[in-house]
């Protein structure tokens, strides 16, 4: 593997979904842990804004593109990466693999019937998956310490997070190494998608870095504004870095 890529200041690891893989089944046998960060336009901007969450995701192992327009701006601006290694399919390339391997699983967060409707999904997908156990992402940060602690005894080798941001990074920073989890992959909304409670973006919509767009267009008025917005920032942050490394293609200030 070539070095790491800085984007914005981020460090991220130019890493294929394969090669993503073969590093987390190699952490499970070799007994080392294997923190993963995943980041998107929204959260690089956020990052900006929210120093805990830029040390959270900094602090992980593995840092990787999960969003089209971080691979695109990672063209333009000489900091390239392979491909977009997004968070839900390295969640269920995972699944298979700790199946196929007889790796234990955790699944912390979301609502308690929708993970439920989750595991009885996983469970219809992955038969000889073998679960060490589940919890609901609702609790405060007082439970957190009794949650890592409860993960540590279940003897899981893989966590997989589905919270928000910051609240999963924020967790894995503070406990992940507590939970004693070999691969901690947070994966935001995957456990939604699974249980068919939101649905995921045509693969075209990928394809073409409108995933944002197609879950906007699902639940408007709690995510419209918030994609909207983060976008822009993301897309006047990419054209400062360009002026910046290509000062030439500025626009002269000419005098008369």
């Amino acid at each position: 593997m070539s070095g790491r890529r800085s984007l914005f200041g981020v460090e991220l690891d130019p890493l294929t979904m394969d090669e993503t893989v073969q590093r987390c089944l190699a952490a499970v046998r070799d007994g080392r842990q294997l923190e993963i960060g995943v980041v998107n336009a929204a959260k690089l901007v956020n990052m900006r804004r929210d120093p805990r969450l830029a040390r959270a995701v900094a602090g992980c192992d593995l840092v990787l593109a999960d969003g089209q327009a971080v691979v695109w701006a990672g063209r333009m601006l000489r900091a390239p990466l392979p491909e977009r290694v997004a968070g839900i399919d390295l969640f269920l390339r995972l699944l298979a693999e700790a199946e196929s391997a007889g790796m234990s699983v955790y699944f912390l967060g979301a609502r308690q019937e929708v993970l439920e409707e989750m595991l009885r999904r996983v469970a219809g997908r992955f038969p000889r998956l073998k679960v060490a156990g589940s919890r609901n992402g609702y609790f405060d940060d007082a439970q957190q310490e009794a949650i890592a602690d409860g993960i540590a005894r279940s003897g899981a080798q893989m966590l997989f997070l589905g919270m928000t941001s910051p609240k999963k990074e924020i967790f894995t920073a503070a406990y992940g190494a507590r939970t004693g989890a070999r691969v901690v992959h947070g994966v935001g909304g995957s456990f939604d998608i699974l249980a068919g409670v939101t649905r995921r973006a045509p693969g075209s919509w990928q394809r073409w870095g409108f995933e944002w767009l197609y879950r906007a267009l699902q639940e408007p008025r709690r995510l419209g504004r918030r994609y909207l917005t983060t976008n822009a920032a993301f897309v006047l942050m990419t054209a400062r870095e360009f002026i910046r490394l290509n000062p030439s293609t500025a626009p002269a200030n000419r005098s008369h």
